[in-house]
């Protein structure tokens, strides 16, 4: 069966939806929702803690069919600016869904990142580039053997997550979310009110609050001798 593509989301978040949450960190968006809007962390950053790039934009799906990658060629050429390529390959690690010539085609396009749920290659090259945000579960050597099946802008699986096109995805040294624009709509006054809160704490202990004032817990009891 030939790649499927589905139409765009009708419901697109707008700019001006998105420029708030540009200060939320995953860690946060996470807490908001106990986790809901969590993926798997062990979808990981490809850079190490402190050079990974921050991922933030809108997801374009891929539903692969491993070794096959067709869905992600389709992909691709459908990412605009600020975009992020999520590809669901099934957490299947024996055969690279993207690597540098389908990567930088995606950076070439303005895409923000890719999140991948199996395996990429070519990874000095991709965490090289600094305006490129890199997540994947796996790495191998070994490249696809098909471009024939699959979907694009399907609503997909990943690392137990249901992403849709049109998600805002927000990835960073801590991990992935992905927030759907009902969620983006209603719950950025409870993140920067986290933020804030957060805010509080810190300057809080560092004025020499002690643990309990800061964070509004009991005082422990003394226990028996």
């Amino acid at each position: 069966m030939p790649v499927t593509i589905h139409a765009p989301p009708a419901d697109t978040l707008s700019e001006d939806e998105l420029a708030r949450w540009r200060a939320v960190p995953a860690a946060v968006a996470a807490d908001l929702a106990r986790g809901a809007d969590q993926i798997d962390p062990a979808i990981r950053p490809l850079n190490p803690p402190g050079r990974q790039p921050r991922l933030f934009g809108r997801a374009v799906t891929a539903l692969c069919e491993p070794p096959d990658f067709g869905a992600v060629l389709h992909a691709v050429e459908r990412i605009g600016p600020g975009d992020v390529l999520v590809i669901a390959a099934g957490g299947r690690a024996e055969t690279a869904m993207i690597g540098e010539i389908v990567g930088g085609h995606l950076r070439r396009r303005g895409g923000a990142g890719l999140v991948c749920d199996g395996a990429i290659r070519d990874v000095a090259i991709l965490a090289g580039w600094p305006d490129l945000a890199v997540f994947t579960r796996a790495v191998t050597p070994r490249g696809p053997s098909s471009a024939e099946r699959g979907a694009v802008n399907a609503a997909v699986v990943v690392g137990g997550r249901l992403v849709a096109p049109g998600d805002l995805v927000i990835g960073d040294d801590d991990g992935l979310v992905a927030l759907s624009p009902a969620t983006v709509r209603a719950r950025i006054g409870d993140a920067e009110a986290k933020l804030a809160r957060e805010a509080e704490w810190e300057a809080g202990l560092a004025a020499g609050r002690t643990v309990c004032e800061t964070f509004g817990i009991a005082a422990p009891v003394a226990g028996a001798a």
